[in-house]
């Protein structure tokens, strides 16, 4: 990957509101919610195909404006729902530039081609042998 965590801070915009959820009068008091936006568009860390294949995997997650937005709200503290919301980014971005091998087809060997076959006869004749004993009666 060529983005660095470091890299990635420098491009996100946060913003912040009161969270619900455990915290007791905390929660009513400081904006623990931390909601972080990244445009794919303008970043600098990316080539152009790394943009069109982030776009095209994360359009689900882009809102109305074209940024990926990342939502945490699940520590009591500020500082860790933005370590939280940029470790998910970070996760999520590697996720969707993952390009997975391509299989190449491969032929069966001749061995396992012979061995199918052999355990192929031996049902056909245990089968076979079952056979001729059931009509005696």
């Amino acid at each position: 990957m060529n983005f660095t965590k470091a890299g990635l801070q420098r491009e996100v915009t946060y913003k912040t509101s009161r969270s619900g959820g455990k915290g007791g009068q905390n929660v009513n008091k400081v904006a623990t919610k931390v909601e972080l936006l990244f445009d794919v568009q303008a970043s600098l860390l990316f080539h152009e195909e790394d943009k069109a294949l982030l776009l095209s995997k994360l359009q689900n997650r882009l809102n109305k404006d074209g940024f990926l937005q990342v939502i945490s709200e699940e520590e009591r503290s500020q500082y860790l729902n933005k370590e939280r919301a940029v470790n998910k980014l970070v996760d999520i971005l590697i996720r969707a530039l993952h390009r997975p091998k391509v299989r190449k087809a491969s032929k069966v060997s001749k061995a396992a081609h012979a061995k199918r076959m052999d355990q192929k006869r031996m049902q056909s004749v245990k089968k076979q042998l079952r056979r001729g004993s059931g009509n005696a009666d």
